[in-house]
């Protein structure tokens, strides 16, 4: 199940723990079409609402905010290479994956997101 905050990032948790983070739909449309990203090591540690990553667009760079705690265990290298797979499709194109994953307790589900998106 997937899970978002305000500031327009996804976040799925598996019954592990593992957690896989990206922006949502919105934030790329938003953003336009991105020419870089830079992502945290493995082994760095996220946590919720705090900046963890930063994507340049034609327009501007922008902040990615986390939705959860916990270790990075893993990037997306493609992203590096080709940061336009975000645009292609943003729940795709995840950002990292975490392992002992918290999610913010101020986290929406799709329907609450949606909702959310139709009053900005």
């Amino acid at each position: 199940m997937l899970y978002y905050a305000k500031s327009h990032e996804w976040v799925s948790v598996e019954a592990d723990g593992t957690a896989t983070i990206g922006v949502s739909e919105y934030a790329q449309k938003e953003l336009g079409d991105l020419v870089f990203v830079n992502l945290p090591l493995v082994g760095d540690s996220l946590v919720s609402g705090e900046v963890f990553a930063d994507v340049e667009s034609v327009k501007a760079v922008s902040d990615v905010y986390s939705p959860a705690t916990g270790e990075v265990v893993e990037i997306n290298e493609a992203l590096l290479d080709n940061p336009a797979l975000i645009n292609e499709s943003a729940l795709e194109a995840w950002f990292v994956r975490i392992e002992n994953a918290v999610i913010g307790d101020d986290l929406m589900t799709q329907e609450e997101y949606d909702e959310y998106l139709s009053t900005l």
